[in-house]
């Protein structure tokens, strides 16, 4: 068995090369769109089907931003963004617990590429995820508060300690990247590899306890990053010193 920490490439288009764990992302973003389309092409007064449970989930993660926020005509203007984060995250956690993800492939000489590998199991997707969350959270404070204020919770030069601590709060915005990143890779990768070893090890019916686990993981790893983007929106939205 070979685990390998980077994504592997399966081929090119148009000389851009291609990984396992891009495709995968590919197809979360097309089942995504053909969802929506199902839950929205013919909207209903009384909800059935896939349009109930969508409205149900977005209901859900509305309340949710808005009991934070504390405003809703301000909820509705992260809830789309925030509402994206969740459901992209979740989708490609859990299309990467799919039975053949990271077995079903090819060999390329003696080593094996498999065919698919999860979206959040690649750390470049994880650091693209990092990245965005928090330039939107920077965008967010920014139209909320001003630039001049948004600065001046990093750049100070009143008194040596605000200067510090807002040198501090500079390198938390680079922290806060790495922990997004590394937090979801961590733990989507190291469930993979779990449940991969138990599969070869007792094939049947053990690793069942597990996958329901992972279920379990992906949910929770979309949901704190979710959370930990919106806390950050609020914090970034409210001006220094009336929090």
């Amino acid at each position: 068995m070979e685990i390998s920490l980077a994504a592997e490439k399966i081929g090119e288009v148009l000389g851009l090369p291609i990984s396992n764990s891009m495709l995968m992302t590919w197809i979360a973003g097309i089942m995504l769109l053909i969802l929506s389309f199902a839950a929205t092409h013919k909207l209903a007064m009384v909800p059935r089907g896939i349009q109930n449970f969508f409205e149900y989930l977005i209901e859900y993660l509305f309340n949710t931003v808005d009991e934070v926020i504390g405003d809703r005509e301000q909820s509705k203007k992260y809830f789309p963004l925030l509402a994206t984060i969740f459901i992209f995250i979740i989708t490609n956690n859990w299309l990467g617990l799919i039975p053949g993800v990271g077995t079903i492939g090819f060999h390329e000489g003696e080593k094996f590429i498999p065919l698919l590998r999860g979206g959040n199991a690649d750390l470049n997707m994880t650091i693209a995820l990092a990245i965005t969350a928090v330039l939107a959270v920077q965008i967010f404070g920014i139209a909320a508060i001003g630039l001049a204020k948004n600065t001046k919770k990093y750049i100070t030069f009143k008194n040596p300690i605000e200067t510090f601590v807002g040198f501090l709060e500079l390198v938390s915005e680079v922290s806060r990247m790495i922990s997004f990143a590394f937090r979801l890779f961590g733990n989507i990768f190291a469930g993979e590899v779990l449940l991969a070893v138990i599969a070869m090890i007792v094939p049947y019916l053990v690793p069942l306890p597990f996958f329901g686990l992972e279920l379990f993981v992906g949910f929770i790893q979309a949901l704190v990053f979710t959370m930990l983007t919106l806390v950050f929106i609020k914090t970034a939205i409210t001006p220094h010193g009336a929090h």
